[in-house]
Parts: structure tokens; sequence; C-alpha cells
């Protein structure tokens, strides 16, 4: 057998041209190694005999130098094994100066960069060598045959690894320890452990073979395929080449910017990794905002759904290293979406976010967890510099942005200041504003529409976008009166008409005008109606709703107020809570059941109540969309109530001129009326509010269906006495001697 290494002194060490030819400098490194370890196992064992040599199973001494003479040239001579360590010392020196040169000129190695990555050692960088050579070419599972004396044994096993690395008896015994299954080769999942199948049981832990991870071999040999474990969880995605377009506050946005410029450089972390934590509604950038971010540091981003890692997944003490390991050997930052998933109050939730803590720490240089509740387990990530980051509703300028470049994309004409009207009518989030925009522009194109997409069209899709769990605390009214239907004096329809108007300028007067500045609650818009029944309180509300393009929802007080303690409380603040993102009108029938006046603390019962009515006046105060209350008996209102009110509206008894337009209005134009209908004598003889009005046409109407298909005064005079039974008011009888 030929054996030595020498290199050309008269050439200088230059960098390596790429990852192959410094892995190719390696495997004759390893070659090497196998030449000295060939001797030393030679001058241990006799030369087999001429029958054994014949055995089908065996291998010859002349095979195993022929292979390890292949592309390259060998001394004449067999020095001896000091001999070996001298030149594998110098070996070694070469490739660490050429590594260091191709560094320095901005070269990319995989092999230094993955110990790089993983803090790994000499020792253990060539650990991953001698596992890697087999998978590069086949004369290696000969050679680890021949030196294991078995024909089966084409894998290195814990023994041959240290024969091969280490020189004395106290070099094997300290590095057994790293191929535990604690240390970083095994933990970190760059090699793996399997047993040696035709040894007897209990053999060993020696005998054991290593191999090479299948994703650590794609990475060495420039494979940019992600862990086929990962594959349909995690999603890479490219990074935005700036935050400027991110519809997120720009003081958010300048404040992340210097944590990057403190704690990062070059795309790593100086020290420990670092967690952002992103509560915000749905849409509102989070993921933008980390993209951004990454365009900061050239990274990408891989996101994963983190219910498919939570307490569910039989996988997720797997898949949560392997995932960050893949982020590692991307350098591309993790995006955690859907984290709310691990805030169930359970046990097993609060070990899988203690174990991704743990798994950040040992792999993640930048994580982001997105939810939209608050991060109650900021010391399971002791190991990493954690940060919270609120992402509210953006302000009426970049919404106004995002509607300006929604609409761009779903239409081709758009009036110049849909944007600027959408923006301040709805709070809706980036996400959602391109959703309503591209739920506007199909509902068009579906329905047949002519033309573009319509300003209607775009207030629907808004009122689609907008949360609906309201209706489950509240009856959602579809608004379908106009300004012409309602029946009350001038002063009271531009009252009315005032709180449109309040609505439709709040961020001119709050935002643009620094009115906002100047309080820290009470935005928001807060109205009574109070009047008699009947006297267009509910229409009123219906009206507002319609000419704002805002849904209304009718608070069910049966399903708020309770006899438990502390339950009405919940209640309510459920209705606020959802209310914040419905972008919907608030109305509360028959109110003074709820606001009633506070009392004199007489006993229990009276003291909560008391809290109740406080409790409400908070929440109001803090609410800054709609609300409008409705009750007709405004005296039994506590006066703090009226203090925080700021409208007022009193809705008179109709008199006889608007109870005739009342009787009128309540035809439709198709409807069968008959000639002795005379709406003006109703007026005169019946005084009654709209609502009665509204009642006793609907009865004549059904009753003439089923008699004459034409309405007539006999329909309606016996639809009033029903009207005035059920009322509990007088009747007096026929109608038509006036």
């Amino acid at each position: 057998m030929t054996t030595g290494y020498q290199r050309d002194q008269s050439q200088p060490e230059l960098p390596y041209e790429n990852s192959f030819a410094h892995l190719a400098e390696e495997l004759k490194k390893l070659d090497l190694m196998i030449e000295r370890q060939v001797l030393a196992f030679r001058l241990e064992l006799p030369e087999v005999s001429h029958a054994a040599a014949s055995h089908p199973m065996a291998i010859f001494h002349a095979e195993v130098d022929q292979l390890l003479s292949q592309n390259r040239s060998v001394a004449r001579d067999h020095p001896e094994l000091d001999d070996y360590d001298t030149q594998l010392h110098r070996m070694q020196a070469e490739i660490e100066n050429r590594v260091r040169e191709s560094v320095n000129r901005g070269g990319f190695l995989a092999l230094p960069r993955l110990a790089y990555l993983f803090g790994l050692s000499a020792f253990e960088s060539q650990a991953v060598v001698v596992c890697l050579a087999p998978e590069l070419e086949r004369k290696y599972d000969t050679l680890y045959a021949y030196l294991q004396d078995d024909i089966t044994r084409k894998r290195p096993s814990v023994d041959l690894m240290l024969d091969l690395l280490c020189r004395t008896e106290s070099e094997r015994w300290h590095a057994r320890g790293l191929f535990s299954e604690s240390a970083p080769l095994l933990r970190l999942g760059i090699l793996h452990k399997s047993e040696d199948r035709t040894s007897p049981s209990g053999s060993s832990g020696l005998a054991q073979f290593l191999s090479l991870d299948p994703r650590i071999l794609g990475y060495l040999l420039g494979h940019d395929h992600i862990d086929a474990r990962l594959v349909g969880l995690a999603d890479p995605l490219p990074p935005l080449p700036s935050l400027d377009r991110v519809p997120v506050d720009p003081g958010v946005k300048e404040r992340l910017r210097g944590f990057l410029r403190r704690h990062f450089s070059l795309g790593r972390p100086e020290g420990k990794g670092f967690v952002f934590h992103f509560r915000g509604p749905r849409g509102v950038g989070k993921r933008d905002l980390a993209r951004g971010l990454c365009g900061q540091l050239a990274c990408p981003l891989l996101t994963v759904d983190t219910a498919r890692l939570g307490a569910g997944s039989p996988d997720r003490e797997i898949l949560l290293p392997i995932l960050f390991r893949e982020g590692l050997l991307r350098q591309a930052a993790i995006y955690l979406d859907n984290a709310d998933a691990l805030l169930k109050d359970d046990d097993t939730t609060r070990a899988v976010a203690k174990r991704l803590g743990a798994v950040i720490g040992e792999f993640g240089w930048l994580t982001f967890l997105a939810g939209e509740k608050p991060w109650p387990y900021a010391e399971v990530f002791e190991q990493s510099l954690f940060h919270a980051v609120e992402l509210a509703v953006p302000d009426v300028p970049i919404r106004q942005a995002a509607w300006e470049q929604a609409l761009q994309s779903v239409a081709a004409e758009v009036d110049a200041t849909w944007a600027g009207r959408l923006a301040c009518q709805f709070r809706l989030t980036p996400g959602q504003i391109q959703e309503a925009a591209t739920f506007a522009s199909k509902q068009h194109d579906l329905g047949g529409g002519e033309g573009g997409v319509t300003l209607a069209d775009l207030f629907k899709a808004c009122r689609a976008q907008s949360n609906q769990k309201l209706g489950d605390l509240a009856l959602r009214i579809d608004p379908r009166y106009r300004w012409e239907d309602l029946v009350l004096p001038e002063d009271t329809v531009a009252h009315l008409k005032e709180i449109t108007s309040q609505v439709e300028h709040r961020y001119q007067v709050f935002g643009e005008w620094g009115f906002g500045e100047k309080l820290s609650h009470g935005k928001g818009l807060s109205v009574l109606f109070s009047g008699p029944p009947g006297t267009g309180k509910t229409m009123a509300a219906e009206v507002i709703a319609h000419e704002l393009g805002l849904d209304l929802y009718k608070i069910d007080l049966s399903g708020i107020v309770s006899k438990y303690i502390g339950e009405t409380e919940k209640n309510l603040a459920r209705v606020f809570r959802e209310a914040e993102t419905s972008n919907a009108i608030l109305f509360f029938d028959e109110a003074d059941a709820l606001f009633g006046k506070r009392t004199e603390v007489s006993d229990a019962h009276d003291r909560y109540a008391n809290i109740e009515t406080s409790y409400l006046l908070q929440k109001m105060d803090e609410y800054e969309g709609v609300v409008i209350l409705a009750t007709n008996l405004r005296e039994n209102l506590d006066e703090a109530f009226t203090r925080r009110l700021r409208f007022v509206v009193e809705f008179p008894f109709p008199d006889e001129l608007s109870r005739c337009r009342i009787w009128q209005g309540h035809f439709p134009e198709q409807a069968p009326v008959g000639a002795d209908v005379d709406c003006g004598l109703l007026a005169k003889c019946l005084a009654i509010a709209g609502g009665n009005i509204k009642n006793i046409v609907l009865n004549a109407a059904f009753l003439a269906a089923e008699d004459s298909g034409v309405i007539g005064m006999k329909h309606i005079v016996h639809g009033a006495k029903r009207e005035f039974e059920k009322i509990g008011k007088l009747w007096t009888g026929d109608l038509s001697s006036g």
C-alpha cells in the first residue's frame, strides 16, 4: 500500500472555488486518515490466509490499496503512524487556511457554515465528513466494512468513528460523550444513530451505526429543498424590500428598525436570539411587518400555522426542532401564525409552550409569534430576548392608502373621494380592506352589474368584513328607512342630521384638527332618543345607520341583564368588545331598564345594581363607536348618563298633521287602497303614535286580503279596534261620522 500527502509548496494557498472543492479536499484528508487506520489495523492483525482470501465475503488488501490510491498521488514507502499524524496535521492546517481565505473573500462553504451555525467543533465537523463520505462515493462502504472486519458493516459505527478521529484511549473516552443523545451532533439532528441488527441483543453503544441526516446532506450538497417532514406545513416567503409600504403605524416601524440595528449584525443576533410577539386583529399587517423586517436583514421568512404544532399534533416534539433547524439552515426567520393556539389553559399546551421556548433558545435567531391575544408566557423565552408589539387597526391615513391601493386592483375608474370616505367610515385592517375590495368586485360581476364597482357595493363589502360575532349578542336590523320616511318636526330631523355629520367628520376633528389628543376617552358618539312609544325612535336609528352605511344592532336586554352577581358586567363587556370590530351602531331600546337611576344602598342588591350602572358608564366612555339609547321615560335615567351623552333628541307625540302624513306614508304605492280611506279623518279621530298606525295598517291589509282584496275603511276600523284593545285604550266606536 502506498501512502503520503504532498502539496506543491510553490503554489499559494488559494480560496476554495466552491463548497464542492472544499468537500473534495476534506475527503482527501479522510482518505489519509483511513490509510493510517488501515496500517494500524494490519499491524494488529496478520495477513488473511489463502483460504480465507478466496472466500466470497473477504476483502483483499490489494483492493483496499487500489481504492485508496484513486484520484491522488501517494508515496511509495510505508511511513510510520506518526508520519501520518504529521501529514494530517499539515493537511488540516492548509485546509483551515484556505477556508479562512474563502470566508474573508465572502465565499460560501457549506461545511464551515454548518459548523458555525450549530457551534460544532473541529472534531464534530470531521465526524460529519466521515458520515458524508459513503453518501458521495460507494468506495467508502467497502473501506468502512474492511476497517470493521465485517462485510455487512458498511456504515461507520461509533467505534470506527473513534478509531479514525482519536489517537489515544483517553481521547476515545472523552470523545465518546460527543455521540450521546444529549450532545450537539445527535441533539441537533445532524447525525442519527441506528442499531446493528446483526449484533447480539445488549451489545455496547460502540456498535451503533451513525448516519447523516438527509436534510443536512442536502444542505452540504447545495440543495435548497425544505426538509421533507415540513412539506405542506411550512412555507418560505421572500422578504419585502422595504418597510415603507407596510401598512403599520410609522412609529412602530421605526422602533422595530431600532431593535434590528441594536441586536443584529450581518443577519445574526449579537448574543441571544430575538422573539417578537405581534398582537393585533386579523389582517392588521403582522406578517407583512415581519417580511419587511426580514428585508432589513436580507433573509427569507419561514411561516407555519402554530395550530398544527400545538397540543393536538402527535409529531410536535419532532417537528418543532426540525422547523427551527430549517430556519437556521436557511438563515430564515420563523413566523408562527395563530400563536393563540398555544394559550389554552391546560398542562399539555403549557408544556408545548415551554418546549417552544427551549427550541427557540437553541435554534431560533429571529422568531415572530402572531396572534390576537396577549402572550402570558414571556418567561418561557428566558434564553432569548422577548419583545411584545401591539398592532392596532391603523388610523385613517394608513387605511386610506390601503383603500387607494386596493381599489386600483379591482376597478379601472373610481371616484377619488371613495378611499377617504371608506377609510373614515369603517375601521378595517389593511387585510380586510383588500378582501372587501375583492369581494365587492366579484359580487358586482356575479350580479351582472353594468359599469364598474359602485360605492354601495364597497359599503356592503365592508359590512361583510366587519366582525359578525355581535349577532350572537344582539339583533341585527337591516336599515331600510330613509330621511323621507321620517315624520318629525324639522328641528328634530335637523338634530338627527347633525348626528350623522359628526360621524362622517370624526377623523377631521379628532385627527386632523387634534381634538383627539385632548381626550383620553369619550371619543365615541352617544345619543339618547327620548319620547313616547311609537314616535319613531327605532326608525330614526335605522335612518342614521342607512345614511352612514353601517350595520345596526339592537341589543337584547333580556340576554344582557342577569340576576347573578357579575354576569351583567360580563355580558356588557362582551357587547362592547365585539362592537369594537363590528363597525356597527349599538341600539339599546327601552334603555331605562338598564341605565336606570342609581339608588341609595339599602341592601346587597342595590349595591350591585349601582356597580352595574357604574360599569356601563365606564364602557360607554371607552367605546369610540356610535351608541343610541332609546327610552320612553327620560326621567328614569341616571343624571350621570345624561352628562355623558353627546346628543339628546326628543321625539314628540305626533300632532294631527303629522299623523296624517304617517297614515299616508304607511300605504305602499302598489297597495290596493279603497277610495273611502280618509287619512285626514283617521288622523283627526285617532290620537295615536306612528307605531300604532303601522300595526293598524298592516292588520287592515291582511283583513282585506282575506275579504275583498281592497283595503277599505272598514278594515282599518277593525284593525284600529284591535290595536286599542291591545294597548288598553278606550275604543269610542265608528269613525265614519268623524
